[in-house]
């Protein structure tokens, strides 16, 4: 049966067809629609699913599950594997018992990250398999081979899909869905030498991984994801391209154009298959790697070609035909084949008109928070107190939008704000300091820095944004919101609460809608001499607030305007400027915060609107 899905929707879907038990997960785009996906069925499949408060967590959970018997899912970005790292290297050593596999979505060209990192590189440092599927389809049919692999060889499998394989869509050809078995199946097997990882333990366990590479390559060889195919149109060839994930289909689509004689390996395991790599380079004398982000492709080419072709001309990221950053596209991949097969820039495509060009035509679009953002009032609050000579260190998550405002000076990695605010006053600066975190962003990995600046006496301010849920990736739920991924009802955090448990010298909430009352909180933060104060600025995602019926009245200017521009300078979309005065477009979702800025008083409720 054919369904045409999304590619992490079909992710899924593999997680159902092996029989999944337990996934977990921390949101984050590119991958956060797996759980999103299976979190309407996990009852019908007695499935345990949770977003989890950070990656480590959820790889741990997951790791707890496998040892049980259970397959289970971590699911998670690149950066999100980042912090799952410490578990994910040492379960190398422990190895699984139930399947697990560990899903880390990369996001070449950072379209919603802050770096371009290569998953494989993780499982080459863990060694471990990698997947890298080419379409939905293949990271579906990948899910289910990993679970399998993950429990003969008793390692855990890394899939890395990239965001172009996620956020694809297409026909998938899917089978049924297995329900777990019943939990009182399963149990936890005591065997201190294999889970305990003492020094002693790990150092008989790291033969055991090592022993176990000649098995995976062993068995990645029968995978039906690496496909060696030789494209004649007229004779013998002398060139080739060997080509990971999407990569390889851009190459073959490329190959296919040009109408040449280019023999093609595509990969779609790692490590690669050595009888494949060997075979696709030993009777040509060039070959085209073509792979995104790192070279590890590349790498392993070159250390086949030292073995089976040393003359072997080897192109790609070190020779700049292939780039080290961003996504590849057709266009790539065929100028960079037509450039080894000398064919020059007739044979490729018409260049797209270029990005300086479009800058001309097209009005600038810088970061923006949303009409009625409650982080936008926060903010200015907090700079109209603290100044703009002030260092306002902030975190990952929508707020980081506010750049303009001037109040976001960094942004390192989930939860280092507050760790960055402290560094900069232990640094020597003198400067007011006040620094920004989300409430997500704050349950995942905030809570440790900010005990940190206590204990060790750090005189700063930290603002936490609440706005109720996990907005930058889809507004999924979290510890303060008191609802589990699949909507149950469960405990709230109080994030107040757990910021005078951790030792905060002054600790206050206020609704940043009330500006008046949110400038007067920000005003005693600051004058909190004795030590670490924290200011909770708490509104729902105005995005979420209208989804669950919350209708203000809006706002609209009146005759008062003196075109000031205060209102405008505030910056939100529904506030323009029109021939010397201020106006209200439709955006307004009536926050009624530009009405309490205003000067002149010349922006008003709109009284008889339905």
């Amino acid at each position: 049966m054919k369904e045409y899905l999304l590619g992490n929707a079909a992710i899924a879907r593999g997680i159902l067809e092996a029989g999944a038990g337990v996934v977990t997960s921390y949101p984050g785009t590119p991958a956060s629609e797996i759980v999103e996906s299976l979190a309407p069925v996990s009852k019908e499949y007695n499935l345990h699913i949770e977003w989890s408060v950070n990656e480590r967590v959820a790889l741990e959970v997951a790791i707890g599950a496998s040892w049980t018997g259970v397959r289970s899912a971590a699911v998670m970005k690149h950066v999100g594997l980042n912090v799952a790292a410490d578990p994910f290297m040492t379960l190398a050593y422990t190895g699984v018992k139930g399947g697990l596999v560990v899903i880390s979505s990369d996001d070449p060209f950072c379209h919603s990250s802050q770096n371009e990192q290569d998953s494989r590189r993780y499982a080459q440092f863990a060694c471990i398999s990698c997947l890298d599927p080419a379409d939905p389809q293949e990271a579906k049919d990948m899910t289910v081979y990993a679970f399998e692999l993950s429990e003969e060889l008793e390692l855990p499998f890394l899939l890395r899909p990239t965001t172009r394989v996620s956020h694809a869509r297409a026909d998938v050809n899917v089978g049924r869905g297995k329900t777990k078995k019943s939990p009182t199946s399963h149990a936890f097997v005591k065997d201190p030498a294999r889970w305990v990882a003492l020094p002693a333990h790990a150092r008989t366990r790291h033969p055991i991984l090592l022993d176990k590479q000649n098995a995976i390559k062993t068995a990645l060889k029968k995978s039906p994801w690496n496909q060696h195919l030789l494209v004649l149109k007229g004779g013998d060839t002398d060139t080739g391209v060997i080509a990971s994930g999407i990569s390889g289909l851009y190459a073959e689509e490329a190959i296919e154009q040009l109408e040449s004689d280019v023999s093609i390996l595509r990969i779609g395991t790692f490590p690669p298959p050595d009888d494949l790599c060997a075979e696709s380079i030993k009777h040509v004398s060039k070959v085209l790697i073509v792979e995104e982000l790192e070279p590890v492709l590349e790498e392993y080419v070159e250390r086949a070609a030292r073995e089976h072709n040393p003359e072997l001309e080897i192109l790609g990221k070190n020779t700049g035909h292939i780039p080290r950053d961003g996504e590849l596209d057709s266009l790539i991949a065929r100028n960079a084949i037509a450039d080894m097969l000398g064919l020059g820039l007739t044979h490729t495509m018409e260049e797209p008109q270029s990005m300086t060009e479009a800058d001309e035509i097209l009005p600038p679009r810088p970061p923006a928070l949303c009409p009625g953002c409650s982080h936008r009032a926060a903010y200015y609050a907090m700079k109209q107190v603290f100044g703009a000579d002030a260092i306002f260190p902030s975190d990952i998550g929508c707020y980081t939008l506010a750049v303009d405002m001037g109040t976001v000076d960094t942004c390192l990695c989930m939860g280092a704000s507050i760790n960055l605010a402290s560094g900069i006053r232990f640094g020597g600066e003198d400067r007011d300091i006040c620094c920004s975190i989300g409430d997500s962003t704050f349950l995942h990995n905030g809570m440790p820095g900010l005990l940190n600046a206590v204990y060790n006496n750090a005189k700063i301010t930290v603002t936490i944004l609440d706005n109720l849920t996990t907005a930058m990736t889809g507004h999924q739920p979290h510890p303060g919101t008191g609802v589990t991924a699949t909507g149950d009802k469960t405990k709230s955090v109080s994030i107040e609460a757990l910021a005078k448990a951790l030792g905060a010298d002054f600790v206050e909430t206020v609704d940043p809608y009330d500006l008046n009352a949110t400038l007067e909180t920000f005003r005693k933060a600051k004058e909190c001499q004795e030590g670490l104060s924290v200011v909770i600025a708490k509104q729902a995602c105005i995005t979420n607030a209208r989804r669950a019926g919350v209708r203000r009245k809006p706002f609209r200017v009146n005759d008062n305007c003196i075109g000031c521009g205060e209102c405008v300078d505030f910056g939100c979309p529904a506030i323009e400027f029109h021939e010397d005065r201020a106006r209200i477009n439709a955006l307004c979702t009536g926050c009624g915060v530009c009405a309490q800025i205003c000067p002149s008083e010349a922006i008003e409720e709109v009284v008889n609107v339905k």
